[in-house]
């Protein structure tokens, strides 16, 4: 008789991976959201021992992937890289656990979780937008925003700056294209950005949460993301929400951050993560439908006292 063990058939694993409560926990949460251990541990409230040993058996099947950020490791499951029988259960067992009580608190304290930073994020903006257009300077340089304006043509376009901050970028599309709509959640922002343009009458600004662009579907040619993504929770969404506000042919156009591991520097700065590797911004633009995707990593300034940046374009099917 030939003994089966999980090595010789994966189906087993995959199924004793499924049979505990708090690993269909774990991956109901990372399945929505990128978490790391301190997340994890807060949203379900248990000891980071706990979570901890539940995540290397949930990474030892492959059913979620950590990425290195200074010192954290964030998780993920992404649905569409696991292998089609994991799928399956995967399916089978989130619709069977639906009506767990301790899933509605998890999503609860999620939601929580994600609004606190939320939080931390605004209350930056809302003590920068003064000192914002040096800051930003003084850490990126200043090639960034004249090599994203030169992705986007011609004369005649309408333009949406998705993040326009203080309307630095948009008063200077507004010497060269139809109409620039700037958009941004933060008052503080906007403020100085209705200084800035006042005398532009092809510049409408608006408040808006990007991961829901208050902007009609393909009004746009262009839509620009700089230095949006790492402010975000949800990125993907927001790449998303930039293709359903573009016309056919139109063109998106993202300057960020390149993956560094200055933790300090994120706190500085308000943001969600440590930048981006070009693969993942690729997958979430392909994921988002647009194609003819380029990008390039921009070489550092010499004055630029923060991490180095990457130059991405993609195109709506026209």
């Amino acid at each position: 008789m030939v003994k089966t063990t999980t090595q010789s058939l994966p189906l087993l694993g995959w199924m004793d991976s499924l049979a505990d409560a708090t690993r269909i926990r774990l991956l109901r949460l990372l399945e929505q959201q990128e978490l790391n251990v301190m997340d994890l541990c807060e949203i379900m409230q248990l000891p980071q021992s706990t979570v901890s040993r539940h995540l290397k058996i949930l990474s030892s099947q492959n059913w979620c992937h950590a990425q290195r950020q200074g010192t954290n490791n964030l998780y993920r499951m992404l649905l569409d890289e696991l292998d089609p029988t994991m799928r399956k259960l995967w399916l089978l067992a989130r619709e069977q656990t639906d009506d767990w009580p301790a899933l509605h608190q998890d999503e609860l304290r999620l939601k929580a979780r994600l609004q606190a930073r939320h939080a931390d994020t605004q209350a930056f903006f809302a003590n920068s937008a003064n000192d914002w257009d040096q800051l930003r300077h003084e850490l990126y340089g200043n090639t960034f925003e004249s090599m994203a304006q030169i992705a986007l043509l011609p004369s005649h376009w309408t333009v949406a700056d998705l993040g326009c901050g203080t309307g630095h970028i948009c008063s200077s599309l507004a010497k060269t294209v139809a109409q620039v709509i700037g958009i941004d959640e933060s008052p503080a922002m906007l403020k100085a950005a209705r200084q800035r343009l006042t005398g532009y009458d092809n510049v409408q600004l608006k408040r808006g949460d990007l991961h829901a662009i208050p902007i009609e579907d393909q009004s746009c040619d262009a839509a620009l993301l700089t230095l949006v993504l790492t402010y975000l929770t949800q990125p993907a969404d927001v790449i998303a929400q930039t293709k359903r506000i573009l016309k056919p042919g139109g063109k998106a156009v993202i300057v960020d951050i390149l993956l560094h591991d200055q933790e300090d520097f994120r706190r500085k700065m308000g943001q969600q993560n440590m930048g981006y590797q070009t693969v993942q911004i690729q997958k979430m633009m392909q994921a988002a439908g647009l194609t003819d995707i380029r990008l390039f990593e921009l070489p550092p300034e010499p004055d630029a006292k923060g991490p180095a940046l990457f130059l991405a374009t993609g195109n709506v099917p026209g």
